[in-house]
């Protein structure tokens, strides 16, 4: 008879230093392999990264930080938003390993072999352990999904402004704006 372990961050930790090439998340005791997003969505992550870092770092908000740093978060899962920020306040000081901590914000960009049923489900359980703010953004439809406890989604698109006052007020940026540009 087999048995099954649930797996814990230390776990995690050995499985990803014995394997760097790969990008891994803890979800409920399991490690789940990320495969690598697509071009689009990654120059949309990126773009999302540079307009909040710009806004934020001068101000000295908090931290923004890409797909590979890793949150343990209060229900002891290990997961890596496409983006994310953490309030000054909150992570006065970097970490070098994972943060211990839900981020305020987090935004997933959907890639071709993203479900959008599985990166709202991720978003549910950002936002189940402390997260204030989700976004998904959605490169093909134009689209951008904004999510917050116990509230209605926001639903923007070409022509819309996000932003998002309860966390950076004044922040701001055209939906439009966050698309891969053409040359």
């Amino acid at each position: 008879m087999a048995t099954l372990t649930t797996l814990t961050r230390k776990d995690l930790e050995k499985l990803q230093a014995e394997h760097p090439e790969y990008r891994m998340e803890l979800v409920d005791g399991n490690v789940t392999i990320m495969s690598p997003s697509g071009y689009e969505s990654d120059e949309v992550a990126a773009e999302v990264v540079r307009v909040l870092g710009n806004w934020t770092r001068p101000r000295k908000l908090g931290r923004i930080t890409g797909s590979s740093a890793g949150f343990e978060l209060p229900n002891s899962d290990v997961r890596a938003p496409d983006v994310s920020f953490v309030l000054a306040e909150r992570m006065q000081r970097t970490s070098r390993s994972f943060a211990e901590l839900a981020p305020d914000l987090m935004v997933e960009v959907k890639s071709p072999s993203d479900s959008m049923k599985a990166l709202r489900k991720k978003i549910q359980g950002f936002l189940s352990q402390g997260t204030k703010v989700g976004i998904l953004i959605n490169p093909e439809k134009h689209r951008v999904e904004i999510y917050r406890p116990g509230e209605e989604v926001v639903v923007l698109g070409d022509g819309d402004v996000l932003s998002i006052p309860d966390l950076l007020p004044g922040f701001e940026v055209a939906v439009s704006d966050l698309w891969s540009p053409e040359f």
